[in-house]
């Protein structure tokens, strides 16, 4: 368990360790590379990051969704996951099992040279997209992701909606809002999330003539690039304690790190996305480190019996909670 100074440690509010459930969804982490380079990814991802699954991992985790049938969603995550290796071999795997599968998309990387052909595979694959559109105006989108996103982003969800998403009831298309980094002690947790969802859709549909099905409102948390500029603003410890303030013990039943695991590139197992970002490795009951290569040995899936947890866990649970789904309560 990690400690920071001047905020009670996670384990203590909860007065119990953090218990794992069964596992029902698996997240990968395909790599870094990605044709973005965001100011709030926690995944510190860009085009010049060339970290990426290996044939060998790849190979492993593909047998891993063959063999446990108790995997319901696998979630495909990055940098870009549709630019690393081992990407639609995952899909398919997945899709051959019987599994929902989840890509997390920038939308950007369709009108990437060699990367036109995904709103037409994802949707004869049936995937689940959930889409980064931090917020519906485009000078707030632009400046957290990048000069063009948004328009960009517009018309690959014009495109998604031309083939179905959002329309279809098997083509589900999702997006995620993510609040400006703060530039002040003037902190704020994500809006209502139902309220934000019909904002959302009253725009797009009268702006742009956009569907979609659901908005997931997602904390940012102090990892990554939010840290190191948090870090760089004097905020960092200011916003943990803002965040253990509005710490909400009714979001901790339904904290996604209880079910899921989550694989990088290398074949590590974490409980969530932003502990394998801090290289905090999830142990089984001996207190080893656990890798793609000892479920397998093992035969099962729930060798861990505690979530690792640190400061940064107080964003999942402040307010109505925040995970890869959204608010929590």
């Amino acid at each position: 368990m990690q400690t920071t100074s001047k905020c009670t440690t996670f384990n203590q509010k909860l007065n119990t360790p953090l218990t794992k459930k069964p596992i029902t969804v698996l997240q990968i982490n395909l790599g870094k590379r990605c044709n973005l380079a965001c100011n709030h990814c926690h995944v510190e991802a860009s085009p010049k990051r060339t970290e990426e699954l290996s044939p060998e991992i790849c190979t492993q985790l593909i047998e891993l969704i063959h063999k446990f049938p108790e995997i319901e969603i696998v979630d495909l995550t990055g940098g870009a996951p549709e630019m690393n290796y081992g990407f639609k071999l995952l899909v398919e795997a997945a899709r051959a099992t019987n599994k929902q599968v989840i890509v997390r998309s920038n939308l950007t990387i369709y009108f990437v040279e060699g990367f036109g052909d995904l709103p037409e595979y994802f949707a004869q694959n049936q995937v689940r997209i959930v889409a980064s559109l931090p917020c519906y105006l485009a000078d707030n989108v632009d400046k957290m992701r990048g000069a063009g996103v948004f328009d960009d982003s517009i018309k690959a969800l014009q495109w998604l909606n031309r083939v179905g998403y959002g329309h279809e009831p098997n083509l589900i298309l999702d997006l995620v809002y993510n609040p400006q980094l703060p530039t002040g002690e003037k902190f704020a947790l994500a809006p209502e999330q139902q309220q934000l969802e019909q904002d959302y859709k009253k725009f797009l549909i009268d702006n742009f003539n956009i569907q979609f099905n659901n908005l997931f409102t997602i904390t940012n948390l102090p990892v990554g690039r939010t840290k190191l500029y948090l870090e760089r603003k004097q905020l960092y410890i200011p916003y943990l304690q803002f965040l253990e303030s509005h710490f909400n013990v009714g979001t901790v039943e339904h904290l996604m790190c209880r079910n899921e695991l989550s694989i990088d590139y290398l074949g590590n197992v974490y409980d969530c996305d932003f502990n394998q970002m801090m290289n905090l490795p999830a142990k089984n009951t001996n207190g080893e480190n656990l890798t793609v290569a000892k479920l397998l040995a093992a035969s099962n899936l729930d060798l861990i019996s505690e979530v690792q947890t640190a400061a940064y866990c107080y964003g999942c649970t402040a307010g109505s909670g925040s995970s890869c789904g959204g608010a929590l309560v």
